[in-house]
């Protein structure tokens, strides 16, 4: 049997390849080809359209990596083929690569219409169902050469090295009959002979399958495919027509084409991918009312607008039709580890509102399938966006825990839950192969309690979308013996069944950490840079902006601020901002920030100005929402009205180093640059470990297994090289006493400032890199005096807390961890932390010294080098802020976190300037202060409480508040949500973590 068995696999093997998927298409003449080679840039379609073509043929090379060249493609349907269905044929030259990561097309139609994309799995256009003979073909393909980059290393990721040799050649051109009959024949062979695949030995179905196959391939006639299709059919209809078990399990599948906003691609090379996968998936929906397709990243669709209005204009009529569904709730997929808070919630306001207000939609799932971990502060955000569900799929690439549900409540640090789903069919390009079909069913971890899941169908990552080869399988997966049920139907019914059946599912607490891909905290130090400070400059803007308009009428620039928030939003896509794209996007992403950042400057010194006057009194600003050296949060004052310091620093000298000493910390720095002490003056207590040294910069060689810029592997930690070598250390005197240190080391030079400021409990540092290795991992270490069983990271709106030790496979997978501006660490009574101006990855490990004690050691990963996608990853030069805060406790650790993102801005002028709000509790944290957007003039003020802790605090508004009112993160009042303002003031109670939006209402025309 098992012999018979593996014959007839075989058989089937070959005669669908040789001979019955080559009869799909019996006849055929060729079209005749023209092109016009696009110089430099895609030009918009009315210039291809209109351009100078000449003649071309079959075989013709075209296209320089990241080139486009324009076919026009003309032919006539010969008089016999009258009746029968007509298709073009068309292969760019697809080689080498799956859809989206090869050659692709755009077809356009005499009129500019653009109508359907062309890749490897479709290739084809309907010219003619039926064709009346004689007819004429004109049309239009816009060919893309997308190169396929593949390492270990390539130059094709940057178009100025990626050459200028032609990359493809065309390779059909035709008009063809299509045989449906033989193609159905086709999809019933590949669909029976899968699910044959995989039925176990023993089962009869399996049997039965396998001789009605038999029987099908013996009532075909090889030499006459298209003839005897039919009776080859009806030897597979009653097997095909066996329903299935009642208790088979249930798949909601929708179609799906995830398209990464950039990755191997530049972003101008997405706005095509999205119009492409878009029009192949409204055209299929013409021919297939079933056919329902989510569609997230609120971004993308916005691009589709813009660039191809009769294609959004089709997209606008199939959502409003109910086939094409607009999920996700966010501007992009963005990675979810590194955003800071306001960009988290910022991502679900821009991306809800463009749903709501194009299509009249309130998304209620968040659509995250390849995100690189999921932060657990997104359960609470979920909520406050109004949305109730929440889809991942990443998690199943986790190297050493499988997660144990596939349906569960995720509960974030809040203790928010939401209703989430994890398809086990493990992917969200599925196809609807048998593979995947018996995968999803043994992969399941919540069977007995539940039997719904959901499949993503369609190409995706480069884009591509569903086929009708995945519709036409889907629909005889729809009640197969063998087969789990398969129903084509929207998420949102998905997950309120899902739910409905598994009401008590159960819980995960925290985040979801992705045991893989954790070099993406570290690759591409500029964009990180780039981010995090676009991130406190929109702060900063949008403060300085309110309190400028609340109290002098200062033009408050709404659709500026708007377009700089959504193009920050942009760049934290999964791909960007982890440092995970081609060259191209991180040059282009550096060029952006830098825009961005002049703009945003531009809006803070506007709005200072204003609100400092005239004058040429120095006046300083302090945008963190802590006071500090006599300014208060959120305002400013003369200098000369700051309280200052009398405080000095000492210096002294000592065996080759130094000892800097404020009367807060006496600080000791050897003669190799390294900090070996530093004592808290009013604890008595030594903060750096016996025997170890701080900010201690080590080197370790980092070639991960298989993803260079997404991976760091533990085997890194086997082998480490300590910075201690000197070029020169010398004292620097100024506002703070600074020992600075340079060294050099492989290729590489560095510069290193130590700094003590009067009064100051923290020891600030500067590292300055000149960054010429390979494959290189650049640390810098802190082992402290601390006995701490976790440590906490701060998160958007609050912290995460990690077990240090390793006493399971879950907490030993976590060697690399993600934190934002602070990590801290504590013991009963007395607590450190590491904060930072632009660094997110990090690790933190413990160890029993001999006296006895432990030492738990921070380090910040610095620098990478990985040499895939981009060759060239971060050479160059780099600057790093971090300090050391000692005797510090949470709430300490989040204030020096905002005070070094937040340096002291100054103009000059005569006024000092209050708050426009000001609250009365540190661990009550201001995280954004704005104009509401509708244009009202009210103030939106989002707080949260910041140490884990219930909390109360008074919020005093600095102007005439007429309401407050609690509303969702798109400033709309949640229900019953009135909160009483006495003297101006609001009193608020917070729970751990807890986010609350205020909405300040005020007379927009009556300045304060």
């Amino acid at each position: 049997m098992h012999h018979d068995r593996e014959l007839i696999e075989n058989r089937l093997d070959r005669v669908l390849r040789e001979r019955v998927r080559p009869a799909v298409y019996p006849h055929a003449v060729p079209l005749t080809v023209e092109v016009w080679h696009a110089p430099g840039e895609p030009l918009p379609p009315a210039a291809g359209l209109a351009a100078g073509y000449v003649p071309a043929a079959v075989g013709d090379p075209w296209g320089p990596a990241w080139g486009t060249s324009w076919f026009k493609f003309t032919g006539r349907v010969p008089a016999e083929w009258a009746g029968q269905t007509v298709e073009a044929v068309i292969d760019l030259g697809f080689s080498g690569g799956g859809p989206g990561f090869t050659a692709e097309g755009l077809v356009y139609l005499p009129d500019g219409t653009a109508v359907k994309g062309l890749h490897p799995r479709s290739r084809w256009l309907r010219i003619g169902e039926p064709a009346k003979g004689g007819d004429e073909v004109v049309f239009h393909v816009e060919a893309a050469a997308n190169p396929l980059i593949k390492g270990p290393v390539t130059m094709l990721g940057e178009k100025s090295t990626a050459g200028d040799e032609p990359l493809y050649r065309l390779a059909q051109a035709d008009l063809a009959v299509f045989d449906q009959n033989v193609w159905d024949l086709v999809v019933d062979l590949e669909v029976l002979g899968q699910l044959m695949h995989e039925l176990p030995l023993d089962q009869p179905r399996r049997w039965e399958i396998l001789h009605a196959i038999n029987a099908a391939l013996d009532a075909l006639n090889l030499h006459d495919v298209n003839g005897t299709a039919s009776a080859a059919r009806e030897r597979l209809a009653p097997t095909l027509a066996a329903p299935a078990n009642a208790s088979a399990h249930q798949v909601s599948a929708i179609g799906h084409a995830h398209i990464d906003s950039a990755w191997l691609w530049p972003l101008r090379e997405t706005v095509r991918k999205v119009a492409r996968t878009a029009s192949n998936t409204v055209d299929l929906m013409d021919d297939h009312p079933e056919f329902v397709f989510a569609m997230s990243q609120a971004q993308q669709l916005a691009w589709i607008k813009e660039h191809r209005g009769e294609v959004f204009d089709r997209v606008k009529e199939k959502i409003a039709d109910g086939q094409f569904v607009p999920v996700g709730g966010m501007w992009v997929e963005s990675d979810t580890n590194m955003p800071g808070s306001e960009a988290m919630a910022r991502q679900f306001v821009h991306g809800k509102r463009f749903f709501a207000e194009e299509f009249g939609i309130e998304t209620e799932e968040v659509w995250l399938p390849d995100s690189f971990g999921y932060s657990a502060a997104l359960p609470q955000l979920v909520k406050l966006s109004r949305s109730r569900w929440f889809l991942t799929q990443k998690i199943s690439w986790s190297q050493t825990n499988k997660f144990p549900h596939h349906s569960f409540w995720w509960e974030g640090l809040d203790g928010t839950r939401v209703f989430t789903h994890f398809p086990p069919v493990d992917t969200y390009n599925a196809e609807f192969t048998g593979k995947e079909m018996a995968h999803l069913v043994r992969n399941f971890r919540d069977k007995g309690a539940a039997r719904r899941s959901m499949v993503p169908f369609g190409h995706g990552d480069g884009g591509g979308g569903a086929t009708r080869e995945m519709l036409a399988r889907a629909a005889r997966l729809r009640d197969l013996e063998g087969s789990p049920q398969v129903t084509i139907e929207a998420p949102a019914e998905f997950f309120a069944k899902a739910e409905a059946e598994y009401s008590n599912a159960p819980v995960w607490v925290g985040e979801l950490y992705l045991e893989y891909h954790r070099g993406t905290y570290t690759s591409q130090t500029k964009t990180k840079q780039g981010n995090r400070r676009s991130e406190h400059l929109l702060r900063e803007a949008e403060l300085w902006a309110t309190t400028a308009a609340v109290r002098t009428g200062h033009v408050y620039r709404y659709e500026q601020l708007d377009r700089l928030w959504k193009t920050v939003l942009l760049h934290q896509f999964h791909d960007i901002l982890p440092g995970s794209s081609i060259a191209w996007v991180h040059r282009q992403a550096a060029d952006t920030y830098a825009e961005v950042a002049e703009e945003l400057h531009g809006i803070i010194v506007a709005a200072q100005s204003a609100l400092a006057g005239d004058g040429d009194r120095p006046v300083v600003f302090n945008a963190a929402p802590h006071a500090r050296g006599g300014i208060p949060a959120g305002g400013a004052r003369i200098t000369g009205s700051v309280d200052g310091r009398d405080d000095a620093v000492s210096a002294d000298p000592s065996d080759g180093g130094w000892i800097l000493d404020n009367g807060a910390l006496r600080v000791v720095v050897d003669d190799r640059g390294l900090v070996t002490s530093v004592v808290e003056h009013a604890t008595g207590r030594e903060a750096i470990a016996p025997g170890g040294a701080a900010n201690l910069l080590q080197l370790h060689p980092d070639l991960p297994i298989e993803y260079d810029a997404w991976d760091i592997e533990s085997y890194y930690r086997n082998t480490v090289t300590d910075l201690t070598g000197v070029e020169s250390l010398e004292l620097v005197t100024g506002d703070a006493m600074t020992v600075r240190v340079t060294r050099r080391f492989g290729q590489s030079a560095l510069t290193q400032s130590i700094a003590l400021r009067p009064g100051s409990r923290v020891v600030d540092f500067r590292t300055e890199v000149d960054w010429h290795e390979s494959e290189t991992l650049l640390k810098a270490a802190f082992p402290l005096d601390v006995r701490a069983d976790a440590s906490s990271a701060e998160t958007q709106f609050g912290h995460v807390k990690r077990a240090t030790h390793t006493n399971t496979s879950w907490e030993t997978a976590k060697f690399e961890i993600c934190a934002h501006r602070y990590l801290h660490v504590a013991e009963p009574g007395w607590g450190a932390a590491v904060v930072n101006d632009s660094t997110y990855g990090h690790d933190v490990t413990r160890s029993v010294r001999e006296d006895g004690g432990t030492t738990t050691t921070l380090r910040l990963t610095l620098l990478r080098a990985p040499r895939f996608p981009d060759p060239e990853t971060d050479q160059g030069t780099h600057g790093f802020g971090y300090a050391l805060a000692v005797g510090a406790d949470i709430t300490d650790a989040a204030v020096e976190g905002y005070r070094i993102n937040l340096p002291e801005r100054q103009v000059t002028g005569s006024n000092d300037v209050e708050p426009l709000v000001t609250l009365d509790n540190d661990a009550v944290v201001a995280e954004a202060v704005k104009l509401a957007d509708d244009g009202s003039g009210d103030v939106v003020v989002r707080i949260y409480e910041a140490a884990g802790g219930r909390a109360t605090a008074n919020l005093t508004a600095g102007f005439p508040v007429t309401s407050a009112t609690v509303t969702d993160l798109l400033e709309r009042p949640f229900a019953g949500e009135e909160l009483t303002v006495e003297d101006g003031a609001v009193r608020l109670r917070l729970r751990p973590f807890q986010v609350v939006t205020l909405r300040l209402g005020r007379s927009a025309q009556n300045p304060a």
